[in-house]
């Protein structure tokens, strides 16, 4: 008898006319979004379910996706994704903590995705041409002005919670954060939790007078996705925030930040995503490996005598980190955060829980 799956064949268009055939896996349908790669060699889960990746189709570097199945607590939040491209998914998955195959969950989910298709040959082209739109389909279109068309707008808007939720801290309640949630991870709640904090999540949308009015110990600006500069609203409430409460932002935090301060961000050629970004440390002269995931960075001359530039990323002298004296303000592009990591920079949250008690500034 024959056991194995049916495979149906797939394409993946991309905008410069290239197309790889492989096999469906997933939803059935059509999709169209920006292609990018991530490097992880784990962690497939957390990226499937994390919000900034809205509007995007991810590719994972790593050959092999899905061998130890799907592990629900593992989740960051919604999945946002438009589609998934890999070399080869798992079927059997082997973990004590799975609960089922990856092809599962992307069925269940209405994730469209391809397997089969030379991962490494796309990687290079995206790498030396940029990213790309580009359309996982079951035949292949005629033209491609539809793909190159594609433009994912209002991302926070997308993925962002619509009421205020309250998440205990774990064991003494120590302070009150509140949480701006521009498509939060929620591993960054966790983190929170974990050092006696109280978590007060806010949407988007969200009034400084409705933030500081819950008088918050410190302010956490969270991860999300597109392009900083859409979220107009945001930034002009931040304005109202920053420099009342201590403030800690990660990743689209970060670059909010600096564009309230009058700073500006610029997109990336390939952006960073994976778990082995090199962050040098320009105060302490450290190199720290962090997971990143984003496609615009923040221009640290742009802030000159506002803010000052705290970490670089190693490979292309990228801003990864600013701190804003007298505002008690500090940002970071990585995320200290990670899970399944690298954890190296987890000391970020305790400098933010210091800065609530009064004693570190900056």
């Amino acid at each position: 008898m024959n056991t194995q799956k049916e495979s149906k064949k797939a394409y993946l268009v991309l905008s410069n006319g290239t197309v790889y055939e492989g096999r469906r896996i997933g939803s059935c349908r059509d999709s169209i979004g920006e292609l990018v790669f991530t490097t992880g060699m784990t962690g497939y889960l957390e990226t499937l379910t994390d919000p900034s990746y809205c509007g995007q189709i991810v590719m994972h570097t790593f050959p092999l996706i899905g061998n130890y199945g799907v592990i629900s607590p593992d989740f960051e939040g919604k999945t946002a994704v438009r589609g998934y491209v890999v070399r080869e998914l798992c079927e059997t998955p082997s973990n004590f903590r799975s609960e089922g195959e990856l092809e599962k969950f992307l069925i269940e989910n209405d994730i469209p995705g391809i397997a089969g298709v030379d991962t490494r040959e796309i990687t290079r082209t995206i790498r030396e041409e940029g990213v790309m739109n580009a359309m996982i389909c079951s035949e292949v279109p005629n033209g491609l002005d539809e793909i190159k068309s594609y433009a994912m707008r209002n991302a926070v808007k997308t993925v962002s919670g619509g009421e205020v939720k309250v998440y205990p801290a774990e064991g003494q309640k120590l302070y009150r954060v509140a949480l701006m949630d521009y498509g939060a991870k929620m591993n960054i709640i966790r983190s929170l939790q974990q050092r006696g904090c109280e978590v007060t999540c806010f949407p988007e949308s969200a009034k400084a007078e409705e933030v500081l009015g819950i008088n918050p110990d410190g302010i956490m600006l969270s991860n999300g996705p597109g392009d900083p500069e859409e979220n107009v609203g945001p930034i002009e409430e931040l304005k109202k925030m920053i420099g009342k409460v201590p403030v800690f932002g990660i990743c689209l935090g970060h670059q909010l930040t600096a564009l309230a301060m009058g700073g500006k961000t610029v997109k990336l050629k390939y952006g960073h995503r994976g778990a082995n970004q090199p962050v040098k440390d320009l105060i302490g002269g450290r190199t720290y490996i962090t997971s990143q995931n984003h496609g615009y960075a923040v221009v640290s001359d742009s802030l000159k005598g506002i803010g000052r530039e705290t970490f670089v990323n190693a490979n292309d002298q990228s801003c990864e980190g600013m701190e804003y004296p007298g505002k008690n303000c500090f940002t970071v592009q990585f995320h200290p955060e990670a899970c399944g990591g690298p954890r190296d920079t987890g000391f970020l949250f305790d400098r933010f829980i210091k800065m609530m008690g009064g004693s570190e500034n900056a």
